[in-house]
């Protein structure tokens, strides 16, 4: 008995034996565990990280309009490089040209307010009548970096006619920002590609709206009031044209008067710049801090400085007014926290998913 252990633990420690057979199994189990994590790296199987869909519930009411859930690891499996391509990419543009960061996030602004974030801004139109041929549209630029990444991506395997325009306009936009030291946020990946652009359906918010109509335009898009003004926070990196701010400064009612909610000491340091047949020159919308994303731009609006009527309007409405207060005494302690998480809601806007739409091999172009 004693020459055989296993036959003396199993008959004479009964208890012994059940610890040992016990071992045994957690071992195995261990292994199969081991076998199977290998197995996953190999195959580059991942766990889905689900986001959903921000919009869905509006105002305690249900949102007919917002469906489709996005994936943080959409492309995991099938194009794992894809954000650190992205990055490099939209880097090599933007640590050159660091105005490109307002210009991609302005593209993105305008895309998702126009059909929803499907890339339909990118297509071009033989009959220049696409969303990038309207009159708000001449001005986008940066059209190049997106192509960029596309084509890199195209010649990248496994992601070959994978990653859609829209995901890639959508974490280009994020990346732009974070070259010049902005706020980072996910970005939810699984967008489909629209088919359809029409410069006639290009109605996005006015830089000449009042506060009450730029709460409805975000509103018909799932977005609220403290969205409406946190985004315009993006502002703090823009850059308009005297043209837009002539009839504010020069001749606001027809009298070769002012607006009268500007700060008059703001309007002749304008004035000096623009002169009343200029439409051209380039005028920083946070003077001071125009090559810097921070709060600086409630400071601006706070001291009725903002440049467009969509800018001073904000102080007109209750809400709006006390988030940029509170912004300026707590000099932006949240905005780069709720600038992140209203660019996550803006993402969701209207998306195509799962067979709608298309992923585009050129995102000019349809298949």
């Amino acid at each position: 008995i004693y020459k055989n252990p296993e036959t003396f633990s199993y008959f004479f420690i009964p208890k012994l034996g059940l610890i040992l057979n016990k071992r045994r199994e957690t071992t195995m189990a261990l292994k199969n565990l081991l076998a199977l994590v290998v197995l996953l790296a190999l195959v580059g199987v991942s766990v889905a990280k689900p986001y959903g869909n921000p919009l869905r519930n509006q105002n305690g009411h249900r949102n007919p309009r917002a469906t489709g859930d996005l994936d943080l690891d959409y492309y995991r499996s099938t194009c794992p490089q894809l954000e650190s391509i992205v990055r490099r990419v939209t880097f090599q543009y933007v640590s050159r040209r660091p105005t490109l960061a307002a210009a991609l996030l302005r593209m993105y602004f305008h895309d998702c307010f126009v059909r929803g974030c499907d890339g339909s801004i990118l297509l071009k139109s033989p009959n220049k009548d696409a969303e990038r041929d309207a009159i708000p549209n001449l001005s986008v630029r940066g059209y190049e970096v997106v192509d960029a990444v596309k084509s890199s991506l195209e010649r990248t395997w496994g992601c070959r006619g994978v990653v859609s325009c829209a995901d890639i306009l959508a974490l280009v936009a994020r990346d732009a920002v974070a070259v010049i030291g902005g706020p980072w946020w996910p970005v939810p990946l699984g967008r489909r590609d629209g088919r359809i652009s029409k410069l006639s359906e290009v109605n996005l918010p006015s830089p000449f709206a009042d506060v009450k109509t730029l709460k409805k335009n975000f509103m018909d898009k799932g977005l609220n009031s403290k969205d409406l003004v946190v985004l315009s926070g993006a502002h703090t990196i823009g850059v308009s044209s005297c043209g837009l701010i002539n009839n504010r400064i020069h001749n606001f009612t027809g009298k070769g008067d002012f607006d009268p909610a500007m700060n008059p000491s703001y309007v002749r340091t304008l004035k000096k710049r623009c002169k009343p047949t200029d439409v051209r020159t380039p005028v920083d919308m946070d003077p001071g801090s125009a090559r810097k994303f921070d709060s600086h731009y409630f400071n601006i609006v706070a001291q009725k400085k903002g440049l467009f009527t969509s800018d001073a309007t904000l102080l007109d409405d209750i809400d709006t007014n006390l988030y940029i207060q509170a912004q300026v005494v707590t000099r932006g302690a949240s905005f780069a926290r709720d600038f992140s998480d209203s660019m996550v809601k803006l993402g969701f806007v209207e998306i195509l998913t799962g067979k709608q739409g298309e992923i585009r091999r050129r995102c000019a172009f349809v298949n």
